[in-house]
């Protein structure tokens, strides 16, 4: 929330992550362009041409990507990607990344460009575990600091959200008919994004815990009358565990 304020300070918040297994795919008929009164026909066979992995950096208070395309996502790649953001944002006196906890983000090539990033002592042997390392990374002394999200929260990377937007406007629909014409549209899209699309997300979560809206208590109850989001008819095994009660009133 504070990103845009802390960008006026030299201070840049970057949200990063990979994207892998984008599949390189041509379609093995062409496809049919749009007529009067017929949608455009695309042709559900493919010939595959590989894979590819995306490693992509958000900042968050311009809109800037900054990314690698790749084979692979080994903790090497991920450190000379890290160093190639740095590098490019060079002029800002601070850093805070915004990373999931998969093992490549806090492996020891990465703490080995941290040390030598921020000014700061680099002793392997005082970073053999992993514990160790999230220490170091999450030292808020070093110019370079790591913020990782919450267990089942990655959706809090905002990178996430820039990720669907490369999804549907460039791998849904695309027809690559080798993976040297995947890489050079790919980087015509990213030097045409980052020139005339790249923005900051209007991010509106507020830190506070997210809850239920509807109680436990009053979901069966609202379901009988049909005002939950399911069916109001009782599934098969309340049928069978639960069966009506015989209506009796009571005499007065």
């Amino acid at each position: 929330m504070e990103a845009p304020q802390l960008y006026q300070q030299g201070r840049l918040v970057i949200c990063t992550d990979e994207k892998t297994g984008m599949q390189i795919l041509e379609r093995k008929y062409p496809t049919r362009p749009v007529e009067p009164g017929k949608p455009e026909r695309r042709e559900h066979e493919y010939i595959r041409h590989g894979a590819r992995a995306l490693m992509g950096s958000f900042a968050v208070p311009t809109g800037e990507v900054v990314w690698d395309l790749g084979l692979t996502r080994t903790s090497d790649d991920f450190a000379a990607h890290f160093a190639k953001v740095a590098k490019h944002f060079a002029g800002m006196e601070r850093f805070d990344w915004i990373l999931d906890n998969l093992n490549t983000h806090w492996s020891l090539p990465v703490c080995e460009v941290v040390a030598e990033l921020s000014d700061a002592p680099f002793i392997p042997q005082q970073l053999k575990t992993g514990k160790e390392r999230r220490a170091f990374l999450t030292d808020p002394s070093h110019k370079h600091v790591f913020h990782f999200t919450p267990k089942h929260g990655s959706w809090l990377n905002q990178v996430e959200l820039w990720f669907g937007v490369l999804t549907r406007r460039f791998l849904a629909r695309g027809n690559f008919p080798s993976a040297d014409d995947f890489e050079s549209r790919f980087r015509e899209f990213l030097d045409n994004y980052n020139l005339n699309w790249a923005h900051p997300y209007r991010w509106t979560y507020t830190g506070q815990p997210l809850v239920r809206d509807t109680p436990f208590s009053k979901t069966r109850r609202q379901q009988k009358r049909g005002r939950a989001c399911f069916s109001p008819r009782p599934k098969t095994y309340e049928r069978l565990l639960y069966p009506p009660r015989p209506y009796t009133r009571t005499a007065v």
